[in-house]
């Protein structure tokens, strides 16, 4: 795959998950701004139990993985991807982590 469909690929997942997350969860979210309500709504079945708890997860092994190359290979800024990976969520912080890292990351290479 050309490294430009990968971003591009990238770019449209992370917008595309940004904008359902605003239609589909910020309406309920200004009629009722109950953020720890909406947030143990995902937990309301085994299914979406299921399911949230993998994006929990997902998030973690993503934190885990920006601290580490962090401080292996100096990949700055991970930080807001983490946060971008709570709100709006993780297909976010993951898609714009993998993009911040592999300009920093070739840097390295080429600085080496």
């Amino acid at each position: 795959m050309l490294e430009s469909i990968f971003k591009g690929v990238l770019v449209g997942a992370a917008l595309f998950f940004t904008a359902f997350f605003a239609v589909t969860v910020l309406p309920p979210l200004f009629e009722n701004p109950d953020v720890w309500g909406a947030f143990a709504a995902g937990f309301v079945n085994p299914y979406s139990s299921g399911y949230s708890t993998d994006v929990l997860v997902c998030w973690f092994i993503l934190a885990v993985w920006v601290a580490y190359e962090a401080k292996a290979y100096r990949v700055r800024k991970g930080w807001v991807c983490l946060l971008l990976g709570i709100v709006p969520g993780v297909a976010v912080g993951f898609a714009l982590y993998l993009l911040l890292r592999g300009k920093q990351v070739r840097e390295l290479k080429r600085d080496t």
